[in-house]
């Protein structure tokens, strides 16, 4: 299935009081679709991955799978502190029916670039998916180098990389090693307009939860090489970008969800988005509609 475009990093819809809300994450997958949506992905750290039981992982996935019924990639987050709890959970995906697994560099163990490599070799031999290599340094400690993706890229079940450094010569490293088997997806909203009008494929994204025509619209035209209407687009979506934020992810784009009538609780130790960002985020809930309306237009203009 393609890796491009707009891919959204799913929250979990909780209830207040911390339970797994189905209804909510149903009718969150249906947003995304009609929303244009190009893949999801479970249970990443946008997902509170850390916070669910095993069941609780299978069920989600249960339940993307058959609302998405093949329409579009799911990737499942897989990627855990140890190489073989990664491969047992990347098994658990596939069993689960994900169609790839977004595998973060191990968080807090800090391995060298060559075990990083011993590492995503394993799992792609081993875990039975294609794998999404996924560099987040700011959340693990580990920065996984554009001379170590060289290293995997001939890899023929390692397919893309999700990078989330801002930095425009990090991703032109990384669009050097791009190919029709090797996907590079931005992992950072702000600066993703920006990477896919360099040659991106995609933004993996967490304001599309709440934006998803919007977030569409952005990676249609920045990817066409429409540069003035793709720049235009991303600026009616700085404020966003800004307010995502603000505090922790997934604290703000669940406080937006949460006045757009989806499950918004977190789990502890993520508490709800603190009183000095509510009138922002009430601002921000009057916009979105208007700019996902907009985007609709958009998207039919062309």
């Amino acid at each position: 299935m393609s890796l491009s475009g707009s891919i959204t990093a799913l929250a979990t819809p909780f209830t207040v009081a911390g339970e797994l809300d189905l209804d909510g994450w149903r009718r969150l997958l249906q947003q995304q679709l009609d929303g244009g949506t190009q893949g999801l992905v479970v249970a990443g750290s946008t997902g509170e991955a850390a916070a669910l039981t095993d069941d609780e992982y299978d069920l989600l996935l249960k339940t993307a799978v058959e609302a998405v019924a093949g329409r579009i990639p799911i990737l499942a987050g897989t990627g855990q502190m140890n190489t073989a709890k990664t491969i047992a959970q990347t098994r658990r995906a596939a069993a689960g029916g994900a169609n790839l697994a977004l595998v973060v560099t191990p968080p807090y163990v800090r391995p060298t670039q060559a075990g990083l490599i011993a590492h995503y070799r394993a799992v792609a031999d081993q875990g039975g998916l294609p794998v999404v290599l996924y560099n987040v340094p700011g959340r693990t400690g580990c920065d996984l180098l554009p001379e170590t993706v060289a290293e995997l890229v001939s890899h023929p079940n390692i397919v893309g990389i999700k990078e989330a450094r801002s930095e425009p010569e990090r991703m032109a490293a990384l669009l050097a090693l791009r190919g029709d088997s090797f996907a590079v997806l931005s992992g950072d909203d702000p600066t993703a307009c920006r990477a896919m009008l360099a040659g991106a494929d995609g933004l993996i994204s967490v304001g599309s939860n709440a934006l998803p025509r919007s977030f569409r619209t952005l990676c249609d035209l920045a990817r066409r090489g429409e540069r003035t209407r793709a720049e235009h687009q991303d600026v009616q979506m700085q404020a966003f970008y800004s307010f995502f934020g603000v505090e922790s992810n997934p604290i703000p784009v669940k406080a937006l969800l949460q006045r757009l009538g989806y499950g918004a609780g977190l789990r502890l130790p993520l508490l709800p988005l603190s009183e000095a960002h509510a009138a922002e985020a009430d601002r921000l809930h009057a916009a979105a509609s208007a700019l996902e309306e907009q985007s609709s237009r958009e998207a039919i203009a062309a």
